[in-house]
């Protein structure tokens, strides 16, 4: 029998009654039947609007908030959302399309990737929102485009910086990278731009993400605001908006502790008096997606097949990969780790044991949950996977082996 794995922290971000969790105030058992079905993942619009609440708390008043869709494009939880932030950060077509949807001002939408078409180019200068420009071509592609439907589309240009956000999960700036442009590039970029139909807005700085470390996330905020005043004197035109990323991490693993928000904030705020000096005009944006809901979501499946083999629990549930490809550790782990999981209707349970949650395919990469500890658990149980709100289903191969796709709701 292979070695425990380190047990996760208490829940703590949803109520347990009866020794069942609650979500949205509801018992888990009582919302799976209102599901109708498992698997479904199920969103706490309570929990958002507190984290988002707590974010406001935090940051200086003077900057914006933005949405990052990718984290979670449901379109309740979107238009949620977007009733409480400044401006919503879309990777797509499709994406721009549950953004206009929400009732945000186009004007306060953002369209960054790099790998935009052409088609999806003159969808955003006729929905007339910003274009992030990713590189050269696709500026004078849009400008192309802008010039045959009669307009000057709005751009920020998206830097590729020549620092990267320390400790992060995912590095999305520094060294040779898709995204943006290299920053030593951008002011032969902005001098090209000034002779072209084009409405210069600002800058967009994205250097990394999932980051726990408030030093680490201040440092790169500074970097990326020195950076920005330097290519600003390049600019012919005032910025009217500083992007500076995010970043903000969520504790998955034993270990994780929680970002210390407090320290990120006075820190932004102690920058802002240099940008108010030398870039009046500008708004500074914090753009975060998994930080706000990363943590109000839970991914349940239920228990359909109890296995002991050579002195092993295998818990066989209707959900796997298929519907959350990152609790499966197939989404951006080097070493699988665990997500917290536990039995959603027996959290601490009259019996222990460790136990490993598999799912339906006949893949050996369909694990959940692997020889965590946990209530014992039979046929029928719920098994839950906890930070499941950022990442989950449009992250995941649905279409893999022909399972049906999990449902999904905002309570």
């Amino acid at each position: 029998m292979s070695a425990v794995r380190p047990a996760h922290a208490p829940v703590s971000q949803f109520p347990v009654v009866g020794d069942c969790l609650q979500i949205g105030g509801l018992p888990l058992t009582e919302l799976a039947q209102r599901v109708g079905r498992t698997p479904f993942y199920a969103y706490d619009r309570s929990a958002i609007s507190r984290r988002i609440e707590l974010v406001r708390k935090h940051l200086p008043g003077s900057v914006h908030l933005h949405y990052a869709i990718k984290a979670n494009p449901m379109p309740e939880l979107v238009r949620h959302v977007a009733a409480q932030v400044d401006g919503l950060d879309v990777a797509s077509a499709g994406e721009l399309e549950i953004a206009l949807a929400s009732g945000v001002e186009p004007a306060a939408i953002s369209f960054a990737g790099p790998g935009k078409t052409d088609a999806e180019l003159a969808r955003a200068v006729a929905a007339r929102i910003v274009v992030n420009l990713e590189s050269e071509g696709e500026m004078e592609r849009l400008a192309l485009i802008g010039g045959r439907a009669g307009a000057r589309p709005a751009v920020s240009i998206r830097i590729n910086p020549d620092f990267e956000l320390k400790s992060s999960g995912m590095r999305m700036g520094g060294g040779s990278k898709p995204f943006g442009v290299d920053a030593e590039r951008v002011p032969d970029m902005l001098a090209r731009l000034a002779r072209l139909a084009l409405d210069f807005r600002g800058f967009h700085i994205f250097s990394g993400s999932q980051n726990l470390r408030a030093a680490a996330i201040s440092e790169a905020q500074e970097q990326a605001i020195e950076l920005a005043l330097r290519l600003a004197a390049h600019a012919s035109a005032p910025v009217r908006s500083l992007n500076i990323g995010g970043g903000f991490g969520i504790p998955y693993f034993p270990g994780d502790e929680p970002l210390d928000l407090g320290a990120v904030g006075s820190r932004l705020a102690a920058l802002m008096p240099r940008v108010e000096k030398h870039l009046p005009q500008a708004r500074v944006i914090i753009e975060l997606g998994r930080y706000l809901v990363g943590e109000a979501g839970i991914y349940v499946c239920r228990v359909i097949d109890r296995k002991l083999s050579r002195g092993r629990v295998f818990l066989v549930a209707d959900g796997g990969l298929h519907h959350h490809l990152a609790a499966s550790g197939n989404f951006g782990q080097v070493v699988r780790k665990n997500y917290p999981a536990l039995v959603g209707n027996r959290v601490l349970g009259t019996e222990r044991e460790c136990a490993s949650v598999v799912g339906p395919l006949c893949t050996p990469l369909d694990v959940l949950a692997d020889n965590l500890e946990m209530a014992k658990a039979d046929v029928g149980d719920l098994i839950v996977v906890l930070q499941s709100g950022a990442y989950g289903l449009t992250a995941s191969p649905t279409a893999f082996l022909g399972h049906p796709p999990p449902g999904e709701i905002l309570v």
